[in-house]
């Protein structure tokens, strides 16, 4: 098993490399195209903006090569947002992998923004990625962008509305929380992505 982390500036790759190390495996920081080919296991970490997320892979030429990807592809935070088609934040086209629109939370009395801590997940769809989730498990989330629920949808979440949890489409996978943030169910996950 070869896995990567595509090296696009998420400031959270130190902490989701741990979590890996923890679970005996080793990946690679790399914004070379060709070991990214080459991995059997993708993942696109991320946290800050839409925006500057997509010019960091635009710059480093890594757009169609994500795309393209066929092996196994894991999204965590902004990383998951940037499979999406677009997001609103900035109007920003992403690289359009999972059919969905990231959109921010609608503001409403009593409802902070960002959405930030822990919460509960409804699992969905079985899939291989959730295996062994189970309803009202929690993670930990940072984002004041979601994706909504739909098809594509494995478990979802509540924050005023519900939205995207953890999603998959094709060979491509996300995660809206952060894996490395929350214990054991970040393990599970983190360990059924490795076992694809």
């Amino acid at each position: 098993m070869k896995v990567v982390l595509v090296d696009a500036g998420g400031t959270n790759i130190g902490s989701v490399r741990y979590a890996l190390q923890r679970l005996g495996t080793d990946a690679e920081l790399t914004s070379d195209a060709a070991r990214i080919r080459a991995a059997s296991h993708v993942i696109l970490p991320g946290v800050g903006a839409a925006a500057p997320g997509m010019r960091m892979l635009r710059e480093a030429g890594l757009v169609d090569v994500l795309r393209e990807l066929k092996q196994p592809v894991l999204g965590v935070c902004l990383g998951m947002q940037l499979l999406c088609d677009r997001s609103e934040e900035s109007d920003t086209e992403c690289l359009g992998v999972i059919p969905a629109m990231v959109r921010r939370f609608v503001d409403m009395p009593g409802l902070r923004v960002p959405h930030m801590g822990w919460n509960t997940l409804e699992v969905t769809t079985a899939h291989r990625l959730t295996a062994g989730l189970r309803q009202g498990d929690a993670a930990y989330f940072v984002h004041s962008f979601a994706v909504p629920t739909g098809d594509y949808t494995l478990a979802a979440s509540e924050h005023g509305e519900a939205f995207s949890a953890v999603v998959a489409s094709g060979n491509f996978m996300g995660m809206q929380f952060h894996p490395e943030r929350s214990a054991g169910v970040g393990a599970q996950l983190l360990r059924n992505f490795l076992s694809l």
